[in-house]
């Protein structure tokens, strides 16, 4: 059964750090990142595929680095700087299709597998 399973999420100030973890339980081409605001819709933060090609949403590019380690199938997302508007709840999400595309990476419906989703809270 595939899986993808955050941690790492937390609560923090303003101007603080956190590094999300996902593991997944095979090899993805691409891989991402997602949030939810509470009363929002989901959006897109960062893509990366087995390639090493990478995306960021204009909102955390500069803040927020995307990694994964393919030996062990986990991906990462570091991220510094953190603002109130970042808390939401993080969804690592993957598809084999293809490798992450700049036109679509943070679509949702590109991606066929989430995971659970874990909480950040970033308080002024």
């Amino acid at each position: 059964q595939v899986q993808l399973v955050e941690s790492g999420g937390g609560s923090v100030q303003a101007g603080g750090s956190l590094r999300l973890s996902c593991a997944a339980s095979t090899t993805f081409n691409c891989m991402a990142w997602f949030r939810q605001p509470p009363g929002k819709e989901r959006e897109g933060v960062a893509a990366k595929d087995i390639a090493d090609s990478t995306y960021y949403s204009y909102s955390v590019k500069g803040r927020f680095t995307i990694s994964r380690d393919n030996a062990k199938n986990t991906l990462y997302l570091k991220m510094n700087s953190l603002k109130p508007e970042d808390t939401a709840m993080y969804y690592c999400a993957a598809h084999k299709s293809s490798y992450c595309s700049s036109t679509n990476f943070d679509r949702p419906y590109k991606y066929n597998f989430w995971g659970q989703g874990t909480q950040v809270t970033v308080s002024s």
